[in-house]
């Protein structure tokens, strides 16, 4: 099963991620971790794309698919994967689909968590990381112990003016590319309001049966 994963920021897609690849032996893929892996390992791509970052440039669209299928060779990929944080626009969903045209490889899925707006704003808002600990809690819906709140912090991407620019920013790229994908009839549109046990039990229903 080769499946893409979609959503706005704080809709649950990294809990999603690890329930699927756990469950379905599926590799998870992420751009992050692609072009950290190819810069550690010195490969040629890496080589290129850790210049494009020191001069404080995006890394070029095909310089990461190449990178994407780079990752994809490794053994395993061979049962599946499942694509996180790529593509982010249309114009790398069409260059992404043709390349994987050109290797014979198709999506099987892609997968759409919905969630409302004023929700994502409160699950982000509401985030605060311990610094001691490195744990992560949230001020509603998982309250931390009265020994550590005062020395929580909030972290800069989680107030509520860079949630509304990241949300603006999902809106107005990202959640294009999935008129692409409708297109071609792989779109599944998930619920992702409730725990992360019902979500994965709606996707499953979706995509796995």
């Amino acid at each position: 099963m080769r499946l893409i994963l979609v959503g706005p920021p704080g809709a649950g897609k990294g809990t999603q991620a690890n329930h699927l690849v756990r469950a379905h032996h599926l590799a998870h893929i992420s751009t992050g971790e692609m072009l950290r892996s190819a810069i550690a390992r010195r490969t040629e791509l890496g080589i290129a794309a850790e210049s494009y970052m020191k001069r404080g440039d995006l890394v070029a669209d095909e310089m990461v698919i190449n990178m994407l299928f780079e990752r994809i060779k490794n053994p395993d990929c061979e049962k599946g994967f499942l694509l996180d944080g790529f593509p982010r626009t249309r114009a790398q969903a069409v260059v992404l689909n043709d390349m994987l045209k050109s290797k014979n490889i198709a999506i099987d899925a892609v997968i759409v968590l919905d969630v409302p707006d004023s929700m994502i704003v409160e699950r982000i808002t509401g985030r605060r990381h311990d610094p001691k600990t490195g744990i992560t809690y949230h001020l509603t819906f998982n309250p931390p112990p009265t020994s550590v709140r005062d020395r929580l912090e909030q972290r800069d991407d989680d107030t509520k003016e860079a949630c509304e620019a990241r949300l603006h920013k999902y809106h107005s790229e990202t959640e294009l590319v999935i008129p692409f994908y409708e297109e071609q009839k792989l779109v599944h549109r998930i619920n992702a309001v409730g725990t992360p046990d019902e979500i994965e039990k709606r996707i499953i229903n979706a995509v796995f049966k």
